[in-house]
């Protein structure tokens, strides 16, 4: 069959499908009226704002490695083909993304492994951004979440708990990655006793940080990630819009991709409030 053949046929089931999906749209909703029952207990307060977590990805995003790692072929276009599509090719860690517990690890989750319910959670914020501004290498620390505690109450069972250090209005700047005379780079991450006091006196499941590594940037032993993935736990890293929402009382949700064996990848996040 020709190309023209094909696409003429690919348009006409679309627009016959279409007042199908209208029709199984409404009985959708009524259905999802219903199922309430089955939703993680983070939503349970109810929300009333959905803020996007997530930063646009394109070529020329900054990298933990320096060099490109998203790349898109333009495969068909609209106006010889009728439709677009792009081919890509991209790191897993690219972007806004997540590190599954397999990314340090022998065998751990990978990210098609991890429970659906263990990706809609309370989302605890770290707010460290006057400390950041003096120091590019400040870390959340033991006693950052011992104040966390004391202002907020115990972290909740499956949360996240984010760091925010101001770090995402840097992203379109080489600061994002900030490497000074000494060739390292220099940016905010959690510090390994803060993130061992996370895992021994809470049952929080995820770290995020709004930078490039769980790991503050210069660090040489990726202490972070190895102490809190190898425990079936997961991190998400180049998290955005950070300040706007509060330090304790959102619901995040974490679009990760669900490619078999995947260490992580680029994912879609949104806090509800």
């Amino acid at each position: 069959m020709c190309d023209v053949c094909v696409i003429n046929s690919v348009k006409e089931k679309m627009l016959s499908r279409r007042d199908l999906f209208r029709t199984a749209a409404a009985g959708a909703a009524a259905v999802a009226v219903t199922a309430g029952a089955g939703v993680p207990a983070a939503l349970a307060d109810g929300h009333s704002t959905v803020l996007d977590m997530t930063h646009e990805l394109h070529e020329g995003f900054p990298t933990y490695f320096g060099a490109q790692q998203f790349f898109k072929d333009q495969k068909f276009n609209y106006a010889e083909h009728s439709f677009n599509l792009f081919e890509l090719k991209v790191n897993e860690h690219t972007g806004t993304h997540m590190d599954a517990p397999l990314h340090f690890s022998e065998n751990g989750q990978s990210v098609a492994e991890i429970p659906v319910d263990n990706l809609v959670v309370p989302l605890c914020v770290i707010d460290i951004k006057a400390r950041a501004a003096e120091n590019a290498d400040a870390q959340v620390t033991v006693d950052d979440v011992k104040a966390w505690v004391a202002a907020n109450g115990p972290i909740p069972d499956k949360a996240c708990v984010a760091m925010n250090s101001g770090w995402d209005a840097h992203v379109n700047s080489d600061k994002f990655r900030n490497v000074g005379a000494d060739e390292k780079m220099h940016f905010p991450g959690f510090h390994v006793e803060a993130t061992q006091m996370l895992m021994e006196d809470s049952g929080a499941i995820g770290l995020a940080v709004d930078t490039l590594s769980l790991d503050f940037g210069q660090s040489g032993d990726f202490a972070t990630h190895y102490a809190w993935l190898p425990t079936n736990r997961w991190g998400l890293e180049n998290l955005s819009n950070l300040d706007n929402v509060p330090a304790k009382g959102a619901t995040l949700v974490v679009g990760a991709p669900k490619h078999r064996g995947g260490t992580g990848g680029p994912s879609r996040i949104f806090a509800m409030v």
